[in-house]
């Protein structure tokens, strides 16, 4: 019978030949370590791989990149400066609640949170009736009876 070897990173616990005489919580740490160093070079090899833009581009593909620079810009200003839209989505507009991604969007436009979802609950100004009316009048046009050729 072998004698059991101490744990190659020194840390008291036994290691065994199947788990390179690493105990388990050292095994586990140089599987990590070795899986995110084997990421890095997957994206390092990304990086040199990717194509390089050519010199004889053309002048609307220079301009569609300029544009999406500037809108890229803009957005990252709005953000900077503290746009207040996003803000309000993530709030219930009545109690002010934190809702993230739980959160229920009304008709009327505005975010609640689950107490508040209903429109009775957060006096919404939505009119349900005229949406349903505009439903019922797309679904179902007027029908026209055809003339019968007798009558006058």
């Amino acid at each position: 019978m072998e004698d059991p070897t101490l744990c190659a990173n020194g840390c008291g616990f036994f290691g065994t030949p199947a788990t390179r005489n690493l105990c388990s919580k050292c095994y586990r740490d140089f599987l990590k370590e070795e899986e995110e160093s084997t990421k890095a070079k997957a994206m390092s090899m990304k990086k040199a791989i990717r194509p390089r833009v050519e010199s004889t581009s053309s002048l609307d593909d220079v301009a569609t990149s300029m544009a999406q620079l500037s809108l890229s810009f803009d957005n990252t200003k709005k953000t900077i400066n503290g746009d207040s839209s996003t803000k309000k989505s993530e709030q219930c507009e009545m109690c002010k609640k934190k809702v993230g991604i739980i959160g229920f969007k009304c008709r009327c436009g505005s975010m609640f949170c689950g107490k508040h979802r209903l429109p009775e609950k957060h006096e919404c100004n939505f009119d349900y009736k005229a949406m349903g009316r505009e439903i019922l009048i797309k679904q179902n046009p007027p029908l026209k009876p055809e003339k019968l050729p007798g009558r006058f």
